[in-house]
C-alpha cells in the first residue's frame, strides 16, 4: 500500500502536502484548516454523484491524513525538516474514521443555511476574528485575505479594510506594507476578477433559469458536481468556499497568531 505521500502523488499530482490543501509552507493554524476545509469539500463523500463516490472517499480519506500531520506541531516539524511522514503514528491509523473526523472539525453542509448563516456571520465577533487571522497569514496581502474570509465578496472588501485599519490603529496588529502600500492598480485588479466572477454567476443562473432561493443554490452546487472538471470549477471552488455553511467555532475562539515581521 502506498504511503501518505506516494497517495498525494497519484490523486492530487504532488507528494507536497502543503500544496495538497493549496497553503503556503509557513501557514499558520487557521490557514491549513480553512485550505484542509476548501478542498475535503471538493470531494466529500456526501457531495458527489455515486460514481465518484469511490475516488472521492479515497481522496478524502488523504486529505484527512495530510490535516493530521500538518495540525499536529510534533509531525509537521518532522516533515517539515526531513519530508518524512510517520506512517505508523496513531494520527494515520487506518482504522480511524475519518468522516467523523471531519464532522467534528465542521458542522454538515446544508444549503438552507446559507444564507441564514451570511446573515449572521456578517458583522460578527466570529467574522472580525476570521479577518485578523486572515490578515496576519497572508501578512496583510488583500488577494489572499479576500479569497480566505468566509462569505465575503467585493462589496465587503472597504469595510473589511476598515476593520483591518482600526486594529493596526489600536496595535491589535503590525502595518505590513502589503496592505498599507497597496497599490491603486492592484485594488482595480481585484475588483475586476470580482466583477467578472459575478457576472458569470449570473450568466450560469440565467441558463439555468435559476432564482435566488435554497433548491437553486442546490442546484448551483450540483452542476458544479457534474461539471467539476470544466472551465467552470474555479467558479464553484469559490462559491463553495465563499457561501457553503461551515462551522468556524474552534478558529473564532482562538487567539489571533503570533504577530510576524513587519
Amino acid at each position: 500500500m502506498p504511503g501518505l505521500r506516494e497517495s498525494c502523488e497519484i490523486h492530487f499530482g504532488t507528494s507536497d502536502l502543503y500544496k495538497v490543501l493549496g497553503v503556503r509552507k509557513e501557514a499558520g493554524e487557521g490557514e491549513i484548516r480553512r485550505g484542509y476545509h476548501r478542498v475535503s469539500l471538493k470531494v466529500h463523500p456526501d457531495r458527489v454523484q455515486q460514481e465518484e463516490k469511490e475516488n472521492a472517499t479515497a481522496e478524502f480519506q488523504i486529505l484527512g491524513k495530510v490535516y493530521a500531520v500538518l495540525s499536529d506541531k510534533e509531525q509537521r516539524a518532522l516533515y517539515d525538516e526531513q519530508g518524512i511522514v510517520d506512517e505508523e503514528t496513531d494520527t494515520l491509523s487506518q482504522d480511524k474514521n475519518w468522516e467523523e473526523y471531519w464532522r467534528l472539525l465542521f458542522k454538515k453542509i446544508t444549503v438552507e443555511d446559507i444564507k441564514a448563516y451570511e446573515e449572521k456571520y456578517k458583522g460578527s465577533e466570529e467574522e472580525k476574528n476570521d479577518i485578523i487571522s486572515a490578515y496576519m497569514d497572508f501578512e496583510g496581502n488583500m488577494d489572499g485575505i479576500m479569497e480566505s474570509v468566509p462569505c465575503a465578496d467585493f462589496e465587503d472588501e472597504p469595510r473589511i479594510r476598515h476593520i483591518i485599519q482600526k486594529a493596526i490603529k489600536s496595535k491589535e496588529i503590525p502595518s505590513y506594507n502589503a496592505f498599507v502600500k497597496e497599490s491603486k492598480k492592484k485594488r482595480e485588479q481585484r475588483n475586476k476578477r470580482a466583477h467578472e466572477e459575478a457576472k458569470e454567476a449570473e450568466e450560469i443562473k440565467k441558463e439555468m433559469g435559476l432564482g435566488d432561493d435554497s433548491d437553486d443554490l442546490k442546484a448551483l452546487i450540483e452542476r458544479r458536481q457534474n461539471d467539476r472538471k470544466k472551465e467552470m470549477d474555479s467558479f464553484f471552488d469559490q462559491l463553495e468556499a465563499k457561501y457553503c455553511n461551515t462551522s468556524k467555532k474552534a478558529t473564532s475562539k482562538s487567539k489571533a497568531p503570533k504577530r510576524g515581521k513587519k
